[in-house]
């Protein structure tokens, strides 16, 4: 029987940061019991850690290197279609509410509506960002060490519009459909400025937050792709003292219970239309946040901080309290939206590496690896990132792999790699990447392309001349 979906999307939410992966200090009560009475993933990740690009694989279920989405201004476009077109030609409602962060609302993205949508900048977004020779600083990092602590930002005020519209959908419109119907309901937190409303903020006892994991050099992996990387998001270096941040981290913790709130409003309005009993419900995250592990902000690397993502399903037929080991990705949702409306897979989805959520908790998928790539600013090469087994790997063209065992390492400490003993392991974990991608061709293409584009923008220095923007700034819905 056919389902409404509701899928609830939040933006640069850390996996662990949530009480049902674990944290024993955050309060997000809403999704906890969302992952009570449904299935936690708990190895799931993005499709690649930067907002535009992981995007493009949530709508259309391909990776970003079959989709040519490679950095902050090079987005989805609606061109290549994805589960949305699908919905709309078998005359299912399906609209989004929120950041999409495609091109522009002017192209068909698989929405009949979007509502209060955020795009890239002007369309165009940060074309600076395809500049993979640099190795200096965005004047503009300073910011995401000065934005934060207790307090309103355009961003909270946008997400409490967000809330508030995908309630009253619900409550209102949902309850009137004789289809079976698709909701996007896309929040921007907690994606910095890091400002949490005083309510939130409050909830947390500062002596109690943590420091951050591998913050020194001499603590930490090293590798000469990511020294460059630290160069050009130098965002821990604006940081003051630990104090500073403490706040940071404080501040996150009350952001996050933020979003959980407005998540938690909005399954008590499924639950007020009488839509709850047949409605499938998907919560994720577009990638995650570093909070200065391995003295990292942001994301943009391939560390579990930036690159896994929280994804939790519940609804008919949906296993309640399990926990799924198999690896999951963002690429998985189109099948995953399809099976929910009880709808075949085309020929158009035979060349998709996804699997259907609900079919991947059954079981049985436990060998697969999944794909993470990064291509912009600060990556001097191609990323790409298999997790397999208990094995995250990483291929840096021309450049050495890092291998990490999760299982005995979880918090990525040691690299692997130059270890004579684990020469079979990466061998094994380098012929399964290349399965899902010939990763020095892509790169080739990748750089090409942008090369390409460069030139047409007017060079390099044109390409910088973007504004350098700390964040797409939100749209005043007040």
């Amino acid at each position: 029987m056919p389902q409404n979906v509701l899928f609830i999307c939040s933006d640069q939410h850390q996996r662990d940061i949530a009480g049902c992966y674990g944290d024993p200090l955050v309060k997000t009560p809403n999704l906890d019991r969302l992952a009570a009475r449904g299935t936690t993933f708990d190895t799931a990740y993005c499709a690649g850690p930067i907002c535009v690009s992981t995007r493009a694989s949530m709508q259309t279920g391909r990776w970003v290197h079959q989709l040519g989405t490679w950095s902050s201004c090079e987005p989805y476009d609606g061109s290549v279609e994805g589960w949305g077109h699908r919905l709309q030609a078998e005359g299912r409602e399906c609209l989004s509410i929120g950041k999409l962060h495609f091109r522009s609302s002017e192209d068909n993205n698989g929405f009949a509506r979007e509502v209060i949508p955020v795009h890239i900048l002007n369309g165009i977004g940060f074309t600076s960002t395809m500049v993979r020779d640099r190795d200096f600083g965005y004047p503009s990092n300073a910011d995401f060490a000065n934005d934060i602590g207790r307090g309103e930002s355009r961003y909270t005020a946008y997400d409490r519009k967000v809330c508030e519209l995908s309630c009253d959908w619900l409550r209102d419109e949902a309850p009137k459909l004789d289809q079976p119907w698709t909701l996007f309901a896309s929040f921007v937190a907690p994606h910095h400025p890091i400002v949490a409303p005083d309510a939130f903020y409050d909830l947390y006892d500062r002596d109690a937050i943590t420091p951050p994991r591998l913050r020194g050099a001499d603590e930490r992996p090293d590798h000469p792709v990511l020294d460059v990387q630290q160069t050009v998001w130098d965002y821990d270096k604006h940081f003051r003292d630990d104090e500073h941040i403490r706040e940071a981290r404080l501040s996150y913790s009350g952001y996050v219970s933020f979003l959980d709130h407005n998540i938690g409003k909005v399954l008590d309005a499924l639950e007020e239309s009488g839509q709850a009993d047949n409605t499938l419900i998907i919560y994720t995250s577009d990638h995650g946040e570093m909070l200065g592990n391995h003295g990292m902000w942001a994301k943009m690397n391939m560390y579990e901080e930036s690159s896994a993502i929280p994804l939790i399903m519940a609804g008919p037929g949906i296993a309640e309290g399990k926990r799924c080991e198999a690896p999951a990705s963002h690429v998985d949702l189109h099948q995953t939206i399809l099976k929910a409306h009880d709808l075949p897979l085309t020929d158009a989805d035979g060349n998709l590496s996804g699997v259907a959520l609900q079919d991947l908790a059954v079981g049985g998928h436990e060998e697969r690896g999944v794909l993470s790539e990064f291509h912009e600013a600060g990556a001097i090469t191609g990323m790409f990132m298999l997790r397999w087994r208990n094995w995250k790997y990483i291929a840096y063209p021309g450049y050495a792999p890092q291998l990490f065992d999760l299982d005995a390492d979880p918090i990525e400490a040691r690299d692997l790699a130059g270890d004579a003993a684990h020469a079979d392991t990466i061998a094994a974990c380098d012929a399964r990447l290349r399965q899902i991608v010939d990763y020095e061709a892509v790169n080739k293409q990748c750089m090409a392309e942008q090369a390409a584009k460069i030139a047409a923008l007017g060079g390099r220095e044109a390409a910088l001349d973007d504004g350098e923007h700390a964040y797409t700034p939100m749209p005043d819905v007040a």
